[in-house]
């Protein structure tokens, strides 16, 4: 029988300022392992600290940019575009543009914070 998802569980983000994560499916409102979809907001300015986390992540960006950092340089993804990081890849997230960012991000296997590996600042 399909499972019907009737609102998402909002989960408390690392970073510098308040980021609203809507987990929809994942390890804390479906008990699903295999993937995490959640939808982010974050505000102009928000950052993250670093990661290398043990999952891949397919992020659609919605509205405004996010921008993504890794040992190769920085990549800013706009609304309509897409970016895809790999598990064991250093990363770091952020929104500094005046709009902030909405965005959704598929995370398989699903996210949480034992394998996110965050950096230590």
């Amino acid at each position: 029988m399909p499972i019907h998802i009737p609102a998402p569980a909002v989960i408390q983000a690392a970073g510098n300022k308040p980021k609203v994560i809507q987990e929809f499916v994942g390890r804390v409102n479906s008990k699903t392992d295999s993937v995490s979809i959640a939808r982010m907001v974050s505000p102009c300015g928000w950052g993250e600290p670093g990661q290398t986390p043990e999952f891949d992540e397919y992020t659609v960006v919605l509205k405004g940019a996010l921008t993504v950092e890794s040992k190769e340089g920085v990549q800013v993804v706009s609304a309509g575009q897409a970016i895809i990081t790999k598990k064991g890849e250093w990363i770091r997230y952020s929104s500094p543009h005046s709009d902030g960012a909405e965005y959704i991000a598929v995370c398989l296997p699903a996210f949480s914070p034992e394998t996110v590996q965050r950096d230590t600042e």
